[in-house]
């Protein structure tokens, strides 16, 4: 089906893009997937060096960025409350990375490169877990993309100076994890554009995700990570890492998230 852009975003020209229609098991998705109103929190970890290598031996990929001596693994938590492929939750947990061979940066500007355009940059991450909350949010993410995406009941609750999100084991209702406490936001910040790393059919996938509208920065401290009694893949890739317990070192939020993910391409590590 064509995408239908809602009356309040038709005149504007981040979303008045050229579509393509792909099929999945759930039916057809236009690409770019679009994301008109939404909410976002963005959370920083440093992560246990052994886990993390362990995690990316063999996918060609490198740590980009360390806090101290640890490198850095991004947890994303998302309301989709209006998008092209209906209302979904969502969370995402990935190591900050590079493809192997790509240009060394120095530490400051690698930490730059968070702002770059997606087309400006080589950075990104490799998603471990992307749970989602509707069949047809899973089917677009792994089919497309090749993201390791399951369907899993997600809350979230951002506001009053609080944040609030647990998500759900499928099979048994345990808790995969928790990320919640005082969040308040001090400090508006640029968007952070995304590019993402993957693998579908057994070849590496780089998609560019535009993203417009700022963020908030947080006091740091006031958010913590708690992995549940779950046995699910998730709950173990997070206590391998070492974040059951954490405390993230950078977070930010917004209500205005605004993005358009964009079809993937065939992408050669150290090319």
């Amino acid at each position: 089906m064509s995408t239908v852009i809602p009356t309040h975003y038709a005149q504007e020209p981040f979303f008045a893009v050229p579509t393509t229609t792909v099929s999945t098991s759930t039916g057809a998705v236009d690409l770019p997937i679009l994301y008109y109103d939404n909410s976002n929190v963005f959370a920083l970890f440093s992560a246990d060096p052994d886990a993390v290598a362990d995690k990316l031996a063999g996918t060609g990929l490198v740590p980009a960025i360390h806090f101290g001596h640890r490198p850095v693994v991004a947890v994303a938590l998302y309301e989709y409350r209006q998008t092209s492929i209906g209302p979904y939750n969502e969370v995402g947990v990935g190591i900050l990375v590079n493809p192997e061979g790509s240009k060394r940066h120095r530490p400051l500007t690698g930490w730059t490169q968070l702002l770059r355009s997606p087309d400006r940059r080589e950075q990104g991450a490799y998603i471990l877990d992307l749970p989602v909350t509707t069949r047809e949010a899973c089917a677009a993410g792994s089919e497309i993309w090749g993201y390791p995406k399951f369907v899993a009941p997600i809350s979230f609750e951002l506001g009053g100076g609080r944040f609030s999100s647990v998500t759900e084991d499928p099979d048994d209702g345990s808790t995969i994890m928790e990320l919640s406490g005082r969040a308040v936001p001090v400090l508006p910040t640029p968007p952070m554009p995304l590019v993402l790393y993957s693998f579908n059919h057994g070849a590496m996938v780089r998609t560019n995700v535009d993203l417009r509208n700022g963020m908030q920065a947080h006091l740091p401290g006031g958010l913590k990570l708690r992995v549940g009694t779950s046995r699910h893949r998730m709950a173990n890739n997070l206590r391998d890492l070492g974040l059951d317990g954490a405390r993230p070192f950078a977070v930010a939020s917004t209500d205005r998230f605004q993005s358009r993910l964009n079809a993937g391409v065939a992408y050669a590590a150290g090319r």
